[in-house]
């Protein structure tokens, strides 16, 4: 993908809820329209994250799998 990207979040060996909470924290902290990539390795966090976009308005624009873990760009709105 070749987005900008605004912060880099690894929050690999963490469970659930800890990779979506610290999402949070980075997000209430961007301006609209920056993106975050997030390093996550925990299964749940795929559809931790689909759901908070959609209740959250912010964009998930890509999730990318690989190697045991998973990546999220998101577009704070």
């Amino acid at each position: 993908m070749q987005t900008s990207i605004d912060i880099e979040l690894d929050l690999s060996g963490l469970t659930c809820p800890l990779p979506l909470l610290k999402t949070k924290q980075s997000l209430n902290r961007m301006l609209a329209g920056q993106v975050i990539k997030v390093i996550a390795t925990d299964p749940g966090s795929e559809r931790d994250f689909q759901v908070f976009m959609q209740q959250s308005g912010n964009q998930l624009l890509e999730i990318e799998k690989a190697g045991g873990k998973f990546y999220y760009w998101i577009q704070k709105s």
